[in-house]
């Protein structure tokens, strides 16, 4: 079960005519008419939603245990419980939709022992008394069909949701599919956050950031520089558009450097894919590729993304690992349990993007200076890298606002492969590296409690997300191929079409409609809970650092150029591999020699200070999580949804699990108390102070509801 208060459910039409139901389409019966959809439901339904089949069932697996029905169709799966009354203003249920494309495994039960794995195409070889589908964001749906002559429709209910599966495809779906409030107000509809798809959006936003050494460039308007980037982003004042267009030409896949963040004290974090070696750029096209990197700097760090990151096969191996591992019917013993969790990597992949990323914080907040993310691809690793370096050091990425914005600009505009990394299009580069990064935030989350505007249940809803395709934030691997599905970009010439196909005429398409329209989904409760009630609103954008540079903060060497690697800084002679290096023109971009890696962390080098800085004050609006051992933990809310003896906290207590709990919930007093200047330590409260039974009681409620609910 997923959390908060129980979810509007929603009613579908009855398909015309019966679908076919493979080699066991013969043993069909058909349905009695008496136990039909009632007419009324088909005013409630989602336009192009059919029903393919549907059995009144009983909801397991939590208590307690809920009287409804299990209905299939060719946009999901559901259960919607008796006594539910549908919600015209939430018409997609958040609790028990599961998107077709959502199911990553398919049972049936049949008595104590016979399990059967849904295959297309395979034989059934008994009636299910119950069907567990397992969800690819970790969530479990197990419904137990009634008996009394029913048992046709959990035959023909299960065998809809296999067929359905397996014909789903993101692509085909959403072009048949709208939601009923997409068309209200068509084309009025305001986005709840800027989409960074209009040139208006990015001149505000680089006003908000104070860029003035940057403009807002219309190079890629009609994307014929780079289809995998925005329409719209930011170069350096003195780049003409015309030399942007040649120097681009030398990067893989037209990715050149560009503007990610500006940092009030004057850094500048910049985004680029690999240098392309095999061109033959003259001088000009030099000159232009360094005034982009150097950014105005004396001062400039490159930045190797794929250094000591994990590779995409190895972010995809380690959550299938972790998915198997979570599923109710694991085959590890709970005594090993824990060990299977670090042999799937997944925590360590955790524990090294947050390790980089504070060492690149690091590098942005001690020094003046242009510091250059740089990835091969420059979808992937470079996004993730980008985001966490500007929670840990922009207040204003850490609001419910300026998070939403942070993801949309630097995943979904910056065309991040949503649909080829979580497997929506079938291809072998399948990983996802964007729910790396939400675990990542999560840990932030942990470690900070009072740093952050949103809560934990807004990253689960984020999470479970990216498989929901209702809309086209998730659901397209570039910003061209968005806007063509959307019809935005009709007007324009077509560079390439990679396996895209138009969308149906007539078709109701609301161009403002975005994952961010939370109330399509959840209800008015289920929104509350993305606030973080612990949030400190004296850590508001406003007061987090003054525009003026910062003391702290001090010019780079001059005319100095770094290469940050295996957390070493090394020295170069110069930042583009062509220059005065011929032979470097038949390597890749990882093109310098690797220095060791060092011991010490970015805090030690650049400021003298211990790697968790003990009772040093940190810099103003920076936080360097930990992320050694323990700091580093499993987030159960998420990925043990499916066992429910530890989302209800049925386990066995054990003393040193009170011991424990008790440990965390200091801890946790210690991290919500707060932040008070020198002068005012003697009103902090004495950590021995016994506390009333009010306070114990909330502390204890609001422990269970996070870690246990």
């Amino acid at each position: 079960m997923w959390w908060g208060g129980r979810g509007q459910s929603f009613n579908i039409a009855p398909q015309k005519e019966e679908p076919e139901m493979g080699s066991v389409q013969e043993n069909r019966m058909p349905e009695p008419r008496s136990r039909q959809p009632s007419s009324c439901l088909a005013s409630r339904c989602l336009p192009g939603e059919q029903i393919l089949a549907w059995a009144p069932g009983v909801r397991k697996g939590l208590e307690p245990e809920l009287s409804g029905t299990l209905i299939c169709t060719n946009f999901r799966v559901t259960f919607q419980p008796c006594g539910w009354q549908w919600n015209q203003d939430t018409p997609l249920n958040s609790e028990y939709d599961f998107a077709l494309v959502n199911i990553g495994r398919l049972e049936a039960v049949s008595g104590l022992s016979r399990v059967q794995l849904l295959r297309p195409g395979s034989l059934h070889k008994f009636i299910p008394e119950e069907i567990l589908i397992h969800g690819r964001d970790f969530r479990l749906l197990r419904v137990g069909f009634e008996a009394g002559g029913l048992e046709p429709q959990a035959f023909q209910v299960t065998m809809a949701i296999v067929q359905a599966r397996a014909q789903s495809n993101q692509a085909q779906q959403y072009s048949g599919i709208t939601l009923s409030k997409a068309g209200q107000g068509s084309g009025s509809r305001k986005p709840p956050i800027p989409l960074m798809e209009t040139a208006e959006d990015w001149e505000t936003e680089r006003k908000k950031q104070a860029a003035r050494g940057w403009r807002v460039s219309t190079v890629n308007e009609r994307f014929d520089v780079a289809t995998s980037l925005p329409r719209y982003f930011w170069v350096p004042n003195r780049i003409l558009d015309s030399e942007v267009r040649r120097a681009y030409g030398h990067f893989h896949q037209g990715r050149g450097p560009r503007l990610s963040w500006h940092h009030p004290g004057g850094s500048d974090l910049l985004r680029c894919g690999g240098f392309y070696t095999a061109s033959d750029p003259n001088k000009e096209d030099i000159r232009a590729v360094e005034l982009m990197l150097q950014a105005g700097h004396s001062d400039v760090v490159l930045v190797d993304t794929m250094d000591e990151l994990p590779s995409l096969a190895d972010v995809q191996l380690a959550h299938l690992r972790l998915r198997a591992l979570c599923l109710p019917d694991s085959s590890v013993a709970e005594d090993k349990w824990l060990s299977a969790l670090e042999g799937t990597r997944w925590l360590d992949y955790v524990r090294a993007c947050l390790r980089k990323a504070s060492d690149i914080s690091v590098l942005v907040t001690s020094r003046v200076r242009s510091v250059i993310l740089q990835e091969r691809g420059d979808r992937d690793l470079n996004g993730l890298l980008s985001s966490l370096v500007q929670l840990l050091s922009a207040p204003e990425a850490r609001t419910l606002f300026g998070f939403q914005s942070l993801v949309q600009r630097e995943w979904v505009a910056a065309g991040h492969p949503f649909l080829t990394r979580l497997g929506g299009t079938g291809a072998s580069e399948e990983a996802p590296v964007f729910l790396l990064f939400l675990d990542c935030v999560w840990q932030l989350l942990q470690q900070f409690p009072a740093d952050f505007e949103f809560s934990e249940f807004f990253l689960l809803a984020l999470h479970d997300s990216v498989r929901v395709p209702d809309t086209l934030t998730f659901l397209r691997n570039t910003p061209w191929e968005r806007g063509k599905q959307s019809g935005q970009l009709n007007s324009y010439t077509q560079v390439y079409t990679p396996g895209y196909s138009q969308p149906p005429a007539g078709n109701s398409f609301n161009l403002q409609l975005s994952v961010w329209d939370w109330d399509l989904r959840y209800s008015n409760a289920q929104i509350l809970q993305f606030q973080n009630p612990g949030y400190d609103p004296e850590h508001c954008p406003d007061s987090w650092l003054p525009r003026p540079q910062p003391s702290f903060m001090v010019p780079g060497p001059p005319s100095s150029v770094w290469l940050f690697s295996r957390g070493a800084l090394t020295p170069l002679n110069q930042l583009c591999p062509w220059r005065d290096s011929p032979s470097l023109l038949a390597v890749s971009s990882r093109w310098l020699p690797r220095p060791a890696i060092s011991s010490e962390s970015l805090a030690d080098q650049e400021w003298g200070l211990p790697s968790h800085w003990g009772a040093c004050p940190l810099p103003p609006g920076l936080l360097l999580p930990g992320y050694l051992g323990p700091q580093i933990r499993l987030w159960r809310r998420c990925y043990l949804r499916g066992r429910p003896e530890v989302q209800m906290g049925l386990s066995a207590l054990t003393v040193s699990g009170l011991q424990d709990e008790l440990s965390h919930l200091q801890e946790l007093l210690r991290k919500w108390t707060p932040r008070i200047s020198p002068e005012d330590h003697s009103k902090k409260r004495d950590p021995h102070t016994i506390l009333n039974p009010t306070e114990i009681a909330g502390i204890l409620k609001g422990r269970a509801e996070g870690d246990l609910g």
